[in-house]
């Protein structure tokens, strides 16, 4: 058994309307406790939000989608559906691979599109071993979920089951990249498959084995973006624990927690104050810490994961090489990672993954317009450029960015700019990140399961952390499940009689909108959209106006990870800096 909250948990405020926060608000809701949501902006998603860009909804979050049936289980805690409030629609392929030498790669996440696309690119013995890898993909992930990555620890010892002996037998506590090695000697699919622990922000050459579960969730599990967005998940999640009684505060920051001795007994914002049994907080860990006003003791100091330089762009035009997602594989691959992750320089040969979501949804850009996303993974402002010198980095970094993606193949690309926001560590400094990245604290061994931060903290009985700081980890569905194992600290663990019914027949549902009162996406033109003279400039991304903030919500970021955003590899190297507000030319 493992630690819950002593005492009454009958009212549980949750701070922060973020996937990690609606999710421990459904599976609360599901075992029947009260809920109040506290979110700081005025609608939710935290890190999933949404931007509009003149007539172009942009996702300032994650933008892959893996393993929905985890967000389903919080619906289905409310006796609710996902995929009655959601149209999700699967991607094919899951990602495109290009590469430095002129190749492709699509990757399927069906066996047999996978095995014959892998024979069309590298021949019939890379296929056999690709089949080789994703049984192992298969068997990691089994041995895996339930024991390691879906589960509260209390203590190291909590690791020692027979899963811990099966983990060990399939090589789970080997070198990733050597691992992957095993069954595929082609290196440019070795990166398709071991890319992902950047994720985890660790080298493939340094990561554990055990990360290639990541690779399994992207290419075997399925990849799906739903119908409005990346943030049509949250906004989902948010009616369905409206319709199951939660009470949802949008606009109200959280500024301190009432205490009395160990309890947490009242939240207070601007707005005011509320009563509580319990608190669930989903900010990021500086800001839980502050909150409660105390942090756990750790032998060593916290390593944190690259930061991203995300620079969101709408076009006049596409480019046929783009699939929904378009890794950019460069030349480098080992220089790159050491540059991002021990040398803290940008990097000399970036690897981008760049994002077309009106590929799959083109209702998110105006008629005749397409939106791109493109993430640049960077050093984190602990080992590379401080949060300040990206003030004058950031448009040049954004120029070379468009420069590189010219070369790469988007002809054109930086005349075809319309509107555009570009968003650096400098923004998420400005948002209470530490070491100015949204992907946390890296999943090095001495960071994972039973050793990262634990959502809950020495000194108060009746406080839980959620989020990608905390339990499991990094990434849309870690973070999801961060917000259920939150709620068994509160309610026990998760039974068969935990989950309220589905209701029969109920009615199908994907017409999903924010809450009332919330700014939902505005809608498309009905005519051909007027080409812009000059890109339009963004307002900041909700929360990033005012600059370093106290107590609020998770804001919004690039994926994450484990969304996941999620990151690839790294960006051009050239001096670079990033502005929330997006720039002119």
């Amino acid at each position: 058994m493992t630690r819950t909250l002593p005492g009454r948990t009958d009212h549980v405020v949750v701070v922060g309307a973020g996937l990690a926060g609606l999710s421990a608000a459904l599976h609360l809701l599901g075992a029947g406790r009260r809920v109040t949501v506290v979110e700081c902006e005025a609608l939710p998603g935290g890190r999933a939000g949404r931007l509009d860009l003149g007539g172009y909804r942009v996702d300032t979050g994650p933008t892959v989608l893996t393993m929905p049936d985890l967000a389903d289980e919080a619906f289905a805690a409310v006796g609710d559906s996902l995929y009655e409030r959601v149209e999700l629609i699967p991607l094919h392929p899951a990602y495109r691979a290009c590469f430095a030498d002129g190749s492709s790669l699509d990757v399927h996440t069906g066996a047999e599109a996978m095995a014959a696309e892998v024979e069309r690119f590298a021949g019939p013995g890379e296929a056999a071993g690709y089949r080789r890898l994703r049984d192992w993909l298969e068997r990691l992930y089994r041995a895996q979920m339930r024991r390691f990555i879906d589960a509260n620890f209390d203590s190291p010892l909590g690791l020692l089951t027979p899963d811990l002996a099966r983990l060990a037998a399939l090589g789970g506590f080997g070198r990733l990249d050597a691992r992957i090695g095993r069954f595929l000697s082609d290196e440019r699919l070795r990166r398709v498959f071991s890319f992902q622990a950047l994720y985890a922000g660790v080298p493939p050459a340094r990561a554990l084995a055990a990360y290639a579960v990541i690779a399994y969730m992207d290419t075997v599990a399925g990849v799906y973006f739903p119908r409005g967005g990346m943030h049509a998940l949250p906004r989902a999640m948010a009616d369905a624990a409206a319709a199951a009684g939660a009470e949802l505060r949008y606009g109200q920051r959280v500024t301190r927690l009432e205490r009395s001795g160990e309890r947490v007994t009242a939240v207070v914002t601007d707005a005011g104050r509320i009563p509580c049994d319990a608190v669930v907080l989903t900010p990021d860990l500086p800001v839980a810490y502050r909150l409660l006003g105390r942090r756990p003791r750790r032998p060593l100091r916290l390593r944190h994961s690259p930061s991203a330089v995300v620079l969101h762009v709408g076009t006049d035009r596409t480019w046929p090489r783009l699939a929904h997602h378009t890794i950019m594989f460069g030349a480098a691959w080992r220089t790159t990672f050491d540059e991002l992750t021990r040398a803290g320089r940008l990097m000399s040969d970036p690897s981008l993954l760049v994002t077309r979501p009106t590929a799959t949804d083109p209702g998110l850009a105006p008629p005749g317009r397409h939106l791109h996303y493109v993430l640049a993974p960077c050093p984190n402002t602990d080992i590379g450029p401080d949060a300040a010198a990206w003030s004058d980095l950031g448009p040049r970094y954004r120029d070379a960015l468009l420069r590189e993606l010219g070369r790469r193949g988007l002809e054109g690309v930086a005349d075809a700019v319309e509107a555009e926001c570009l968003v650096t560590p400098a923004d998420w400094h400005a948002q209470g990140h530490a070491a100015g990245t949204p992907f946390s604290a890296a999943h090095t061994f001495a960071q994972t399961g039973p050793f990262r931060p634990r959502n809950l903290v020495r000194g108060t009985e009746n406080a839980v952390l959620a989020g990608c700081g905390t339990t499991p980890g990094v990434g849309v569905p870690t973070v999801l499940l961060s917000g259920k194992l939150a709620a068994a600290r509160v309610t026990g663990a998760p039974g068969r009689g935990n989950t309220r019914p589905r209701p029969a027949g109920g009615p199908v549902r994907s017409d999903v909108r924010p809450p009332a009162g919330s700014p939902g996406p505005s809608a498309s033109p009905s005519g051909g959209a007027e080409p812009a003279a000059e890109p339009r400039v963004c307002d900041p991304p909700p929360g990033l106006a005012a600059g370093p903030q106290e107590p609020q919500s998770s804001p919004p970021g690039p994926p994450a990870a484990p969304a996941r955003s999620e990151t690839p590899p790294s960006p051009p190297a050239a001096p670079a800096a990033p502005t929330t507000e997006g720039r002119t030319r």
